[in-house]
């Protein structure tokens, strides 16, 4: 007799038992089963955070706890979680005394390194080649230098007796259509600086020379969005400028058409006024602005005499 068949009632039982559960038991995968789990865990934790930044970013006066949890659609104890690790690499940063979340430095250094000088033509360049095709003008990009503006990019329209600015003339802020669209997003204090800074020299007799006068047009700007130059800097051709803006709201820039006088009549400069103003809320959004409720309504400004004082 073998010895399997010298194991008692009992013992059979016990080894039916053992076999069975091991028969019941899940056969193990060759790829860890929880890979596919951990990556979407991965993917979902990634899409909370650049969520959490894309809101702290939309509030420039700061965000706390309960409003950024809300506004994600998590729990404040993840949203908390999340928070803190942004802020421990440096992408978000919490003020001490309000406990409200700011954009960290990391995020403007990474902005500033996309957004040089190169960048800015790739983006604005086919933004201001659509302006052209829309407008039948010249279309300009132009950024800040100094007390100055600077063209960065500039295409050509289908209409005769194009302008023919180059890319990199420098041209002055205070009667230029682009130049008064950047001196708008000036503090008033700013702006006191930059005429105490300036005379306003005269380009052509048209160019705005008085103080008073100035301030007028850029509140204008200011209210309309819209800035024009009517002959100013040169008499045989009008203008129109909106500024441009990054991800942090900052002006960066403006873009605008220039093209003769006699083409471009109030109601064309109105017309166009708006196809300005939707380009540069475009080249915007592609710096990464968020425009959808900073919209004005646009209204070519009518120049009105001021009284000057010499």
């Amino acid at each position: 007799m073998s010895e399997r068949s010298k194991n008692t009632p009992a013992q059979q039982t016990a080894s039916r038992k053992k076999y069975a559960r091991r028969k019941s038991a899940p056969v193990a995968s060759q790829e860890p089963a929880g890979d596919d789990a951990a990556q979407r865990v991965g993917v979902q934790s990634l899409g909370r955070a650049f969520g959490i930044i894309e809101v702290v970013a939309r509030h420039r006066d700061g965000i706390g706890l309960a409003d950024l949890s809300r506004l994600v659609g998590l729990h404040n104890s993840t949203a908390f979680h999340l928070a803190k690790t942004l802020v421990s690499l440096g992408y978000i940063r919490q003020e001490p005394e309000t406990k409200r979340y700011r954009i960290g430095r990391k995020m403007f250094t990474l902005a500033a390194s996309a957004l040089d000088e190169i960048e800015m033509i790739q983006l604005a360049t086919p933004v201001l080649e659509e302006l052209s095709r829309t407008t039948g003008e010249s279309a300009h990009f132009c950024v800040r230098a100094g007390d100055a503006v600077v063209v960065l990019a500039r295409t050509s329209g289908s209409g005769a007796f194009q302008m023919t600015d180059r890319v990199g003339v420098v041209r002055p802020a205070h009667c230029t259509a682009l130049g008064k669209a950047i001196l708008a997003s000036l503090t008033p204090e700013q702006l006191r600086l930059f005429i105490q800074r300036n005379p306003l020299t005269p380009v052509t007799k048209r160019s705005i020379t008085e103080i008073p006068e100035l301030i007028r047009e850029i509140e204008n700007v200011r209210r309309t969005g819209v800035a024009f130059d009517d002959g100013e800097f040169n008499l045989e051709v009008r203008c129109a400028g909106v500024a441009v803006r990054d991800f942090t709201s900052s002006v960066v820039g403006a873009l605008g058409i220039s093209g003769p006088i006699w083409r471009l009549s109030d109601d064309v400069m109105q017309r166009h006024g708006k196809a300005v103003a939707a380009a540069a809320e475009r080249l915007s959004e592609d710096f990464g602005h968020r425009a959808a409720d900073e919209r004005k309504t646009l209204d070519v400004p009518r120049r009105e005499t001021v009284q000057t004082i010499r």
